[in-house]
C-alpha cells in the first residue's frame, strides 16, 4: 500500500492551528474557527477531546447569535476554554471554518463570578466590516443587541449574568496574550487536558 493511501491523522482545531496569520501582528490579527454561524439559535461547540463539533443546546428563547462566535486555537481563558471570539462580517460563516480576524475590542461577561472574555473582531476580508478599526467606530446599536443577547439567553435558562460594556481593542490585545501565555503554560508542563 502506497503511503499516501494511509488514513491521514485528524488535526485538532484547538491545538493543531496556528493562531498567527502570516505577515500580521499577534495579537491583533488572529486566526479564529468558527462554531456558530450569525443567525442561528443553535448552540455549537468543540468537543475538547474529540477536536469535532457537538450540538450543546437549541437556545431556549427567541434569540439568536448576533455575530459569527468561535474560538482563538492555542488559547486556553480562564474557563479552561478555548478564548471566544464573536467575529461581525456581513455573512454567515459556517461552523469549523478558519478565518482570519482582527480585535477591535473586548466585551466580559461575569458567570458563576468568574469573567468570560470574548474578543470582538472584525472580519479581516470583510469589505464593509474591515473597514472598522475599534469598537467605537460600530453603531452603538449593534453592541446593545450583543449585550441583550447574552443577557437573555442566559437569564431564560435560569442563570443570572453580567454583561459589562466594551472595551477597547488594547484590552483584547492584553486578554488574548494571556490566554495564549497560559495554553503554553498548561501545554508545556503537562496541564492540558486531553492531550
Amino acid at each position: 500500500m502506497a503511503p499516501s493511501s494511509y488514513p491521514q491523522p485528524m488535526i485538532h482545531p484547538w491545538h493543531d492551528v496556528t493562531p498567527g496569520v502570516d505577515g500580521a501582528e499577534l495579537p491583533a490579527v488572529f486566526r479564529a474557527i468558527i462554531e456558530i454561524p450569525k443567525g442561528s439559535n443553535n448552540k455549537y461547540e468543540l468537543d475538547k477531546p474529540t477536536g469535532m463539533l457537538k450540538l450543546d443546546r437549541v437556545l431556549s428563547s427567541a434569540v439568536y447569535y448576533p455575530a459569527n462566535y468561535g474560538f482563538i486555537p492555542q488559547t486556553l481563558a480562564e474557563d479552561h476554554d478555548p478564548l471566544d471570539v464573536l467575529v461581525y462580517s456581513t455573512e454567515e460563516i459556517p461552523p469549523m471554518t478558519l478565518c482570519e480576524a482582527r480585535a477591535v475590542g473586548l466585551m466580559t461577561m461575569v458567570d458563576h463570578g468568574d469573567p468570560d472574555h470574548k474578543i470582538i473582531a472584525v472580519l479581516e476580508s470583510d469589505p464593509i466590516y474591515s473597514e472598522f478599526k475599534k469598537a467605537s467606530d460600530f453603531p452603538k446599536h449593534i453592541f446593545k443587541m450583543l449585550k441583550r443577547f447574552f443577557e437573555d439567553y442566559k437569564t431564560l435558562e435560569g442563570k443570572e449574568v453580567e454583561v459589562d460594556d466594551i472595551l477597547p481593542a488594547e484590552t483584547a490585545h492584553a486578554v488574548i496574550e494571556d490566554c495564549l501565555a497560559r495554553y503554553e503554560k498548561a501545554r508545556r508542563t503537562g496541564g492540558m487536558k486531553g492531550l
